[in-house]
């Protein structure tokens, strides 16, 4: 009789482990749709109201603002670089992020700032507005919802480059960068601000989209198709070599805007994809040693060069993708927790390839406007 309880017992704890081996198991299959519902706002769009609007007259409203942002000095680069940084922001209680969150600005700060502004510090003066950005969870749904708030961000960035051209510009080059998020509404930025305003276009010397999907047959300005050419467009969507299904899947769920400013799909389009190692869009292979240096910038200092890693990758655009041989160096792996790893990483494969081509760029375009009648 006394055995009883204890093989009861014995049952009731193997039925309590069983019971907790399935939940971690169900946790681990629908993991990215708890963490979804999660970061949903769980409100509609229409009824939201979003966090208070960015005064781009004051120093909070941007990220990264030089000392005297209307008065360049002899000793600033000879450009400007408008920067729209990538998403930061993982959402929860706002579809668009507040400018002053705490979280995303410290990410931005410490990785994406070094890794993705870095390479143009030596190019120009950079100007990183804060806009009220969609948050991560738009991007893992094509609900209306997260549409509307993707349009929505780039009313800020719209008003913060307006800011930027009619008090700091000065007349001055400029070259703009946008990176994921941020680089789907630069591509509109140059299709409505600069692209149609003949004066700007003069004065672009590139465009730099990052992890942008831009249709390759309507780019809203010319692409960039050699190295030095001045006023054209790089942009690239990446994935390592091996991955085709993730390839297809950006493709398939890439949204890109049309002429009245709405989210469509890329409809069997194109992406134009420039190759950084290369410095042109071209279909034609790119070797290792072409790479001048990929860098891991986390976490230093702003305005610090990182060691620079040479020969880490090859890249080739295939299909309007650009494939990159996956990287030897560790520090150049994806890490993170879940959400991190949905955002643009924590290195840049092409630092230095990005800095010489701007330099080359910005530089052509002085000598072009040296060139010109007065």
């Amino acid at each position: 009789m006394a055995d009883r309880p204890r093989g009861f017992k014995r049952l009731v704890t193997a039925g309590v482990i069983l019971t907790l081996l399935v939940v971690a198991a169900a946790a681990f299959v629908w993991r990215d749709d708890i963490l979804r519902t999660r970061l949903d706002p769980k409100e509609p769009f229409q009824t939201y109201d979003p966090p208070p609007a960015p005064d781009y007259a004051t120093k909070a409203a941007w990220a990264l603002l030089p000392t005297n942002p209307g008065t360049p000095s002899p000793t600033d680069p000879p450009a400007d670089v408008f920067f729209v940084g990538p998403t930061t922001f993982d959402g929860g209680r706002h579809w668009n992020a507040p400018i002053d969150d705490a979280k995303a600005d410290r990410l931005f700060r410490q990785v994406m700032a070094p890794n993705y502004a870095g390479p143009f510090v030596r190019v120009g003066r950079i100007f990183a507005p804060r806009y009220r950005q969609a948050s991560l969870y738009t991007f893992m749904t094509l609900r209306d919802d997260a549409k509307e708030a993707r349009r929505f961000a780039y009313s800020d960035v719209v008003a913060a480059f307006r800011h930027y051209v009619e008090h700091y510009n000065q007349d001055r080059p400029f070259v703009i960068v946008g990176v994921e998020q941020g680089g789907n509404l630069a591509a509109r930025l140059l299709a409505e601000e600069v692209a149609a305003h003949p004066k700007l276009k003069a004065q672009i010397a590139a465009a730099y989209l990052i992890q942008t999907v831009v249709p390759a047959n309507s780019p809203p300005i010319q692409a960039c198709i050699a190295p030095g050419q001045p006023g054209c467009l790089a942009a690239w969507i990446s994935v390592f070599e091996g991955e085709p299904e993730r390839a297809q899947a950006i493709l398939d769920r890439s949204l890109v805007w049309d002429q009245e400013g709405q989210l469509v799909n890329l409809q069997g389009r194109v992406p134009l994809c420039f190759n950084p190692l290369l410095g042109a869009a071209s279909n034609a292979p790119a070797p290792a040693r072409l790479s001048l240096g990929a860098a891991n910038a986390t976490g230093l200092e702003w305005g610090a060069r990182p060691a620079f890693l040479t020969r880490q990758i090859s890249a080739r655009c295939e299909k309007g993708v650009l494939r990159v041989s996956r990287p030897k160096s560790s520090s150049l792996r994806a890490s993170g927790s879940w959400t991190d790893r949905r955002k643009a990483v924590a290195y840049n494969l092409f630092y230095a390839d990005i800095e010489a081509d701007a330099k080359a760029r910005v530089a052509a375009l002085e000598a072009q406007r040296s060139a010109a009648p007065s």
